[in-house]
């Protein structure tokens, strides 16, 4: 509880004495008046000061005007009898009561968001001529060195130097398990160093980090309304002036019609100024959507605003790109087929033919073969462009490429249907077999797809630049309802502007891509969703809502989330018209007490307080 909330409780706690000391005793007329007085000036003194000031400034019809109104009309009462002064404090007092619970709600929210997202460095220690010093991370300049102890966090994004340990990356992605990290391997500024002591390489400035630019978008999301939460807003702006003209045409119109009856007339029209207070919708929905974005900010999911975290409710149709957001990005030798040689025998002889190679392929095999074997083995190597390597080894005229590579020299390469890419390999003019190249479908994808079609998901979709047979074998892997292959940029904007006209009034398409090179895709669709994105600049730019991991099942959790906060919200919008519309009929026919009236207005802004908090706690 902070400060200003304990000030608060003791308000309330003397203001309470005070009221029942002047219930207690038997005074009439100015002495009770003057009794009463004081209890409610010390727990509303506040309101009618932001009331005074607010109307000084325009700003009339808000829940102090309205709280003021009813408050001082209620002490007004006593010119027609003996007043209502034990209601018009307890009005106040459980009207800073709610106040002082919603402070303390939103605070709760605020504070679990804060530590979830407890990302930004303190400092960085900056090695200059072998000396540490402390240094503002904003003020470390790019190729820079510095040392992160154990126990710190990342405090820019940089590559390792020297040194390796465990890193701690919850805060960004959601995942508890820690990654280890090695000289050599990149670090995203934001991950917590475990246990060893790291020297970094110094990538990107302070305010381009990753760490900074998760810290804006968390920041920021609540400038980006939901409609649910304009509409609120909205509408209260037309129905405050208009209940507080109500009201008093209720005070005056009855009497004047019926003549007489003023005090019961000016009471009812006082209740229905408290029960019209529509402050359980204010407060409660834009609360259960900080509370959603909150909650998905812990998974590991950034939700640029509450019209984001909206709109993937209505997920109709969700495309994919390939490579980077259904597979892992990474090619790697997935399968070999020997002949005439042993397995281990064919990938040395590869390596050897690919030793000089710079080509991503070539790459692939080494890495398989574990390292390039003794290079001196190899003698004239010659690349034919498009087709593969030519090479000299062991005295032996070794070819690696394609099959019209091998064809070209009067060798059958055997009939291989795989999806990837094949490298044949031969030897002296004997055919040695072959390996496939491929990049593996991610371990969660197929579960994703299973996923997504549970929340409602009527239509899934994969768009590549990939050929046709190793487009469709991915998607029988993982269960995609449509492919699309070797399109280029434009051809996916194309095809999503045509996935958009056959997507009905009140569905909306999300494409999922790796953010780097479909940022246009991710900028057409209802909703771009960027993939893999721990530490991609473009990702965070171009996409709406940023999955700060590799896990494809993410969205379908984003999609949950989003379900729910909008399950509460219309829960509080049903719970807060249901009541006060209850509670304002019965003060129309008088036959409501103030207290009535009092838990119409704050008794549903605690219960709608409370619900909203639930969303925080979504992503389980």
């Amino acid at each position: 509880m902070t400060r200003r909330q304990r000030k608060m409780l003791i308000r309330i706690l003397l203001s309470a004495v005070l009221l029942l000391a002047a219930v207690l005793v038997p005074y009439k007329g100015v002495w009770r008046f003057a009794l009463f007085l004081p209890a409610y000036f010390v727990i509303g003194w506040d309101v009618l000061l932001k009331a005074g000031k607010n109307i000084l400034h325009g700003q009339v019809f808000d829940e102090n005007f309205l709280m003021a109104l009813a408050t001082v009309g209620a002490f007004a009462t006593g010119f027609f009898g003996e007043g209502e002064y034990p209601e018009a404090v307890f009005v106040m007092l459980f009207y800073q009561v709610g106040e002082l619970f919603q402070g303390y709600a939103v605070g709760k929210s605020r504070r679990s968001i804060a530590q979830l997202m407890d990302i930004r460095p303190d400092h960085a220690n900056l090695l200059e001529d072998g000396v540490l010093r402390e240094a503002d991370p904003e003020e470390v300049p790019v190729g820079a060195q510095i040392v992160v102890k154990p126990g710190e966090k990342v405090p820019l994004d940089g590559v390792i130097l020297e040194g390796a340990t465990t890193l701690d990356t919850s805060a960004l992605t959601g995942e508890s398990m820690p990654r280890r990290a090695a000289v050599g391997d990149p670090v995203t500024s934001g991950c917590l160093n475990l246990n060893g002591l790291i020297t970094l390489r110094v990538e990107k400035p302070y305010g381009e980090s990753t760490v900074a630019k998760i810290l804006e978008l968390v920041e920021n999301a609540g400038s980006r309304k939901a409609r649910t939460e304009n509409f609120i807003t909205r509408f209260a702006r037309v129905y405050t002036p208009t209940v507080v003209l109500c009201a008093v045409a209720l005070a005056i119109l009855p009497p004047l019609a019926l003549g007489g009856g003023w005090a019961d007339w000016v009471r009812r029209a006082l209740m229905f100024l408290v029960v019209s207070c529509p402050c359980a919708l204010v407060v409660s929905v834009p609360l259960s959507f900080f509370g959603g974005i909150g909650g998905a900010s812990r998974a590991g999911i950034l939700v640029k605003g509450g019209s984001f975290l909206e709109l993937l409710a209505q997920a109709e149709t969700v495309v994919f790109d390939k490579t980077g957001t259904l597979t892992q990005g990474v090619f790697s030798v997935t399968e070999v087929r020997p002949a005439h040689c042993t397995e281990q025998e064919f990938l040395e002889l590869a390596a050897l033919a690919e030793s000089y190679s710079d080509h991503p392929i070539a790459r692939c095999i080494r890495d398989a073969c574990g390292g390039v074997p003794d290079a001196s083995r190899v003698g004239a190597v010659e690349e034919v462009s498009g087709r593969g390597v030519k090479a000299v080894i062991d005295h032996r005229q070794v070819l690696a490429g394609s099959e019209r590579l091998l064809a070209d020299a009067g060798i059958e390469a055997a009939a291989v249907q795989a999806a990837g890419t094949v490298v044949h390999l031969a030897a002296d003019g004997e055919y040695l077999g072959c390996a496939v190249i491929s990049d593996r479908v991610k371990p969660d994808a197929a579960a994703a797809l299973a996923a997504l079609k549970q929340q409602g998901v009527r239509r899934t979709v994969m768009l590549t630049g990939d050929n046709e047979e190793t487009a469709r074998a991915v998607a029988a892997q993982v269960g995609v309802d449509s492919v699309y292959a070797k399109l280029l940029p434009g051809d996916k904007v194309d095809k999503v502007e045509a996935l958009l006209r056959e997507t009905s009034p009140k569905g909306k398409l999300i494409f999922v891509g790796d953010g780097i090179n479909d940022a246009p895709v991710l900028s057409r669709a209802d909703v771009g969703v960027a993939m893999g994105a721990l530490g991609s600049d473009a990702a965070i730019e171009a996409a709406d809502v940023v999955l700060m991991d590799d896990q494809p099942s993410k969205l379908a959790l984003a999609m949950e989330i989003s379900r729910g906060t909008l399950r509460i919200v219309r829960q509080n919008i049903v719970l807060a018209l249901a009541v006060k519309a209850l509670v304002l009929v019965l003060s129309l026919l008088g036959l409501s007490a103030m207290w009535q009236a009092v838990f119409a207005d704050v008794g549903v802004l605690i219960l709608a307080v409370l619900n909203a908090s639930r969303s925080l706690h979504l992503a389980g």
